[in-house]
């Protein structure tokens, strides 16, 4: 197998075995933070497949939920998130 480079994309390539299974190349590896163990989430959308590394994706969308959302609630300064800190932890004494 040899990866074709192009400027932000490179194109690799593996067989798919009898099980379905296939192994990710290094290079795919490397771009994606996976070691063995990580798990990958695939993404199918109009007839393309994404494969990303699943504890980065499940972050972001954790990120897109959650933007704006301090503004909203009125934490608008490290000043007003260390006095919500400090309410909730006098809460328990």
């Amino acid at each position: 197998m040899m990866a074709v480079n192009v400027p932000d994309t490179f194109i690799d390539n593996a067989k798919v075995m009898a099980k379905g299974q296939v192994t990710i190349p290094k290079d795919v590896r490397s771009v994606l933070g996976l070691d063995s163990g990580s798990r990958v989430s695939f993404i199918v959308e109009k007839g393309t497949v994404r494969m990303v590394n699943s504890a980065v994706y499940a972050m972001q969308m954790l990120q897109n939920e959650m933007a704006g959302e301090a503004e909203r609630t009125g934490l608008t300064s490290e000043e007003s998130v260390n006095k919500l800190v400090k309410e909730i932890r006098s809460e328990g004494e």
